[in-house]
């Protein structure tokens, strides 16, 4: 039974930019804003047309205490209201869900989903403690500070990874064969042109200054992405001393922004540029695995989003994953039986990057994709989170 559905066309994503490059002081949510309006507006729909939005995001910006109800205002649609969600690399799942449940449940026919990060210059946090020895209170770097330590677990994200490589006895080699596996795979989404990533992201892309006065440039694609080289990346030395997860097989940070329409069946034909493609939601599920292995959470994720469509995995036709380390692929392909190399056709995080909050939009936006070009059929979106969670979206594509 669908939950909800998927207007065909109405999504879309920027390019991703690593980290200090073209992105790095565009205000992520006065960004997210913009991009929505142009590509609303280049498809014909109206903010009229919304009647519920959720913004999901990981990293504040100034002003961002007003979250949705901002950026509805900035598109023209002042009257939409909606949650702003947090939930680390799984934000963009969550915030889909959160607008099939409102549509399953009646309170809305179309709703919104936005979804920004710049992690570029992510803000420097002062938290007063006047009770404190001389009036000092606590510092944070919000997005290197949660990198290095996860206040749980007490571990580095990397840890995590190197302690599933252990546990399943994931060594180097494999990690390296995969990784150059999955940069063939985004190749693939450059050939003719980019003409598959033409299918959802708007290219040339031009991007704004950081007044948002004036265009300040153009980008024919995802930036700071180099080649991978086979001789270089088996010469890669790992990350942590007697580990063996590279720069390589871990994804870097980026910049973006991704939107989607969520909305009921009726609605989602109205809304959709092609009526005859049928897109629907059919489930969702949330894990948490132990603490310190989070590349593993998916399997459970995953398991879970397939129990509540009716699913097995072997009636899946595609799989794309959020993988900030290839080992969670490896994990996931041997404790479901998903063939590996079938994961993650035309890309993945692991190579596009990882702004966080929309990084799961654009991997089920291309998963759509996938299975539009292949005709059809049911596709699974994975991917972890920090706090050793996860969180997995099952969809099928089919004709109206």
């Amino acid at each position: 039974m669908s939950i909800a559905w998927i207007p065909y066309g109405g999504y879309w994503s920027t390019p991703f930019v690593r980290w200090q490059g073209a992105f790095s002081e565009l205000h992520s949510l006065k960004f997210a804003a913009w991009v929505a309006k142009r590509a609303l507006g280049k498809r014909g729909i109206a903010p009229e047309a919304f009647d519920f939005g959720v913004l999901g995001f990981t990293v504040p910006q100034k002003g961002s205490f007003y979250g949705l109800p901002w950026l509805m205002g900035e598109i023209g649609a002042a009257g939409v209201g909606g949650p702003t969600i947090m939930q680390a690399c799984a934000t963009s799942a969550r915030c889909v869900q959160t607008a099939a449940q409102e549509v399953a449940a009646g309170a809305a026919s179309a709703s919104l989903v936005l979804t920004c990060d710049r992690v570029s210059n992510g803000p420097h946090i002062y938290y007063p403690a006047p009770s404190a020895m001389g009036g000092a209170g606590e510092s944070e770097n919000w997005v290197l500070d949660n990198f290095a330590r996860d206040p749980f677990a007490n571990v580095a994200m990397i840890e995590t990874a190197e302690n599933v490589a252990r546990k399943w006895g994931i060594e180097r080699a494999e990690q390296d064969d995969m990784t150059l596996v999955r940069y063939t795979q985004y190749a693939d989404a450059l050939t003719d042109d980019r003409s598959f990533q033409r299918r959802y992201m708007d290219l040339p892309f031009d991007y704004p200054d950081a007044t948002f006065s004036k265009i300040a440039g153009q980008l024919t694609g995802d930036e700071g992405i180099q080649p991978a080289n086979a001789d270089k990346v088996r010469a890669l030395r790992p990350v942590v001393e007697s580990g063996t997860v590279t720069y390589a097989g871990q994804t870097h940070p980026a910049d973006g922004s991704a939107g989607m329409l969520v909305a009921s069946r009726d609605a989602a034909r109205d809304l959709s540029t092609d009526k005859s493609v049928d897109i629907a939601i059919l489930g969702f599920g949330l894990a948490r695995t132990e603490p310190a292995y989070m590349p593993a959470a998916p399997v459970p994720a995953a398991k879970r989003a397939l129990e509540q469509a009716g699913l097995s995995i072997s009636q899946v036709d595609a799989v794309k994953s959020h993988n900030p380390f290839i080992v969670n692929d490896i994990v996931f392909a041997r404790e479901t039986g998903f063939p590996l190399a079938e994961m993650n056709r035309f890309g993945c995080s692991l190579v596009w990057g990882h702004p966080q909050g929309p990084t799961g939009l654009r991997g089920l936006i291309e998963l759509i994709e996938q299975l539009v070009l292949r005709g059809g059929g049911r596709g699974l979106f994975q991917g972890c989170a920090a706090g050793d969670t996860a969180m997995a979206v099952v969809i099928e594509v089919g004709k109206c």
